[in-house]
């Protein structure tokens, strides 16, 4: 289970093997003009609102949403959310046309959850989670560029979310082809070759077979993490209690998730 998260994510993040970093400040001006129009707080385009209410017609129940507001909190919910998953009680919250138009003008999502593009492990769906809830970027065996950091990086300082959770998943194919390239000597196309260069270092070469590939999905989370507590930007808000960074895995064949170390 993902609950009872304090034990876990309490201390200093550890510096490991460093992500590069683009180079260069955005002036202040380009800067204010992003945040505004990632936040959704831009003024819409009449074309871009054909069919929206009023904003004066928007319920006042849309806006009294509670939210987690630091990381315990968002791991109980989204642990709330899994169980709600397995267990086929779903509730689908936060689909309503009064919630879609409150967020027509801005967005506060509680967690950001850095996930696989698999198809059958989409954060909203697993957690039971709906618009507005959670900031998902999905890169295959959550393989980190410039444009993934750039995207969980936005997340915590310019949205200000208190969790990131590093998803994994049991039979990840990123991570099965690595271990089988890696196994055998081949060479895989050139894009996909990329990804399993991120993902090799993670190979856990104590254990065979099927054994193997388990293993190092659950060491590739453990990189993963480890190489964003080592960010400069995200490790200052890990010390300062702002963030936590945690991994999970999810299960296909229980469709449980768990915190992995």
């Amino acid at each position: 289970m993902i609950s009872d998260p304090a034990p876990h994510i309490a201390g200093r993040a550890q510096r490991t093997a460093p992500v590069t970093q683009a180079s260069g400040a955005t002036p202040p001006a380009r800067r204010s003009l992003l945040r505004a129009a990632l936040t959704g707080t831009a003024v819409l385009g009449a074309g871009l609102a054909v069919g929206a209410a009023p904003a004066a017609a928007a319920p006042t129940d849309a806006t009294a949403r509670k939210r987690p507001t630091d990381a315990d909190e968002a791991l109980r919910e989204l642990a709330a959310g899994n169980r709600r998953w397995r267990t086929l009680h779903e509730q689908h919250p936060h689909e309503s046309a009064a919630v879609r138009q409150t967020l027509a003008t801005g967005q506060h999502p509680f967690a950001l959850v850095l996930g696989c593009i698999d198809s059958r492990v989409p954060p909203e769906l697993v957690f039971d989670q709906g618009l507005g809830d959670l900031m998902t970027v999905r890169s295959a065996g959550q393989v980190l560029d410039e444009a993934v950091l750039g995207s969980l990086a936005y997340g915590v300082l310019e949205l200000g979310i208190p969790l990131l959770m590093v998803l994994g998943h049991q039979s990840c194919g990123a991570v099965r082809a690595t271990v089988e390239a890696d196994e055998s000597g081949a060479h895989l196309p050139d894009h996909i070759q990329y990804l399993a260069d991120q993902i090799s270092p993670a190979i856990d070469r104590g254990v065979e077979g099927e054994a193997r590939i388990d293993a190092t999905i659950d060491a590739n989370v453990r990189l993963v993490r480890a190489r964003l507590a080592a960010e400069p930007d995200l490790a200052a808000k890990v010390d300062s209690g702002a963030l936590a960074i945690v991994g999970a895995r999810y299960e296909l064949t229980t469709q449980r998730v768990h915190r992995i170390g």
